[in-house]
């Protein structure tokens, strides 16, 4: 029986991420023991892909690779990703106001909310780049890609490195170039605008992957994946409506997670819709009809795990771990935890925070664990199915 390229979607949403973490590693409690990595191609955006490559680096040996993770983002603090001293956030907002008002001081000056330099020296010194390409060689992944944002092109591209058989694409707004994949690739996948700075890659500067994403699942369609695992960020709790006075006009802090809100995880939601509607629709269409009218569509196998629980509420739980001078600037009504915290949830890499994300993601992993192993049914044997 062939056995179908699996794919991995890991999207973005900053500290957030750290729920994929646990979600992974009851992937590894489910699947029988001795499985280097069940996962064929991965596709990451934003801290997703900081999550993916990470994984990538150690396709060899998954079980490594999921407590390597597990220990980076156990330990977190903020000042691990970006500057938390008074001095630098000072500097920061000194730097965009004087910006805003009288325009760059000079050509190449990063316009940012944080200066995320100590995020570059702990990727460099967490994930090993190379060892990517050796797994690809050595056939223990087929494909992994960045999604970035051009800030010049509005193009959603995806670098990527992969199996030569996999070609560059080009879509209405979408690319997918291939690469050798750096750390710049994941600093610009992660630079949320207007929080962290874009980086130049080649031609021009990229923001943050999620931004302009219409398609999140695409990329590892066009890699070759022929059923597909997605880790959102997002909850059903979030769309409920907060139990709070409406009359107060939003905060900034409030307005700023909503746009957040808005990249992240409104994309990935209605790109999963589409995915079930497409799946649904080809059933009523025989293959014989398909291929008679070369109909490129073809029905993919879809497992969905999100949070069970509102991650903001989460967030303003833990809303005092957030640095003091960040705190400063963020501290308003559109950040406690009456009205959902919003912007908290995606800057607060603290250990306190993160460590809850990691258990809730595992947590809501094994409550399906079912419908994982059915998903990897190609991994196990016979009598381990019953």
């Amino acid at each position: 029986m062939k056995v179908q390229r699996t794919g991995l979607i890991l999207s973005g949403g900053g500290a957030r991420a750290a729920y994929q973490v646990g979600v992974l590693k009851a992937v590894h409690e489910i699947l029988p023991r001795g499985h280097y990595n069940p996962f064929d191609i991965i596709s990451g955006t934003s801290a997703g892909a900081i999550n993916g490559i990470a994984l990538a680096s150690y396709a060899e040996d998954y079980r490594r690779g999921i407590r390597h993770l597990e220990r980076i983002w156990r330990h977190f603090t903020c000042d691990q990703i970006y500057r938390t001293d008074f001095w630098g956030i000072s500097h920061s907002l000194a730097r965009m106001s004087r910006s805003l008002i009288i325009g760059r001081g000079y050509k190449n000056d990063p316009v940012s909310l944080l200066d995320n330099e100590p995020l570059r020296e702990l990727l460099n010194e967490v994930v090993n780049f190379t060892s990517i390409q050796k797994a690809i060689d050595d056939n223990y992944l087929y494909a992994v890609a960045v999604n970035c944002s051009g800030i010049d092109s509005g193009e959603s591209t995806s670098f990527f490195a992969g199996h030569p058989d996999i070609q560059d694409w080009q879509r209405q707004r979408r690319v997918g170039v291939r690469t050798r994949l750096s750390c710049d690739h994941l600093l610009a996948s992660s630079a949320i605008p207007m929080i962290f700075p874009a980086v130049f890659l080649g031609d021009q500067y990229y923001a943050d992957g999620a931004v302009r994403q219409l398609a999140p699942i695409s990329p590892a369609l066009h890699m070759g994946a022929e059923k597909i695992m997605v880790i959102g960020v997002s909850a059903i709790a979030h769309r409920n409506k907060p139990d709070i006075p409406d009359d107060i006009y939003p905060a900034p802090a409030k307005m700023m997670g909503h746009m957040l809100n808005a990249a992240f995880l409104d994309s990935m939601e209605t790109d999963i819709e589409r995915l079930l509607r497409i799946n649904q629709t080809l059933q009523h269409i025989p293959k014989s009809v398909r291929q008679h009218y070369d109909m490129e569509l073809r029905p993919v196998q879809l497992l969905d795990i999100s949070p069970s629980v509102s991650l903001d509420t989460l967030a303003g739980e833990h809303a005092h771990e957030m640095p003091k001078a960040l705190r400063m600037v963020l501290n308003s009504r559109g950040n406690n935890r009456g009205n959902g915290s919003g912007i908290l949830s995606y800057l607060l890499f603290s250990e306190g925070y993160c460590r809850r994300l990691i258990q809730l993601g595992f947590d809501d992993a094994m409550t399906k664990r079912a419908d994982i192993r059915d998903f990897f049914r190609d991994h196990f044997d016979d009598s381990q199915l019953n």
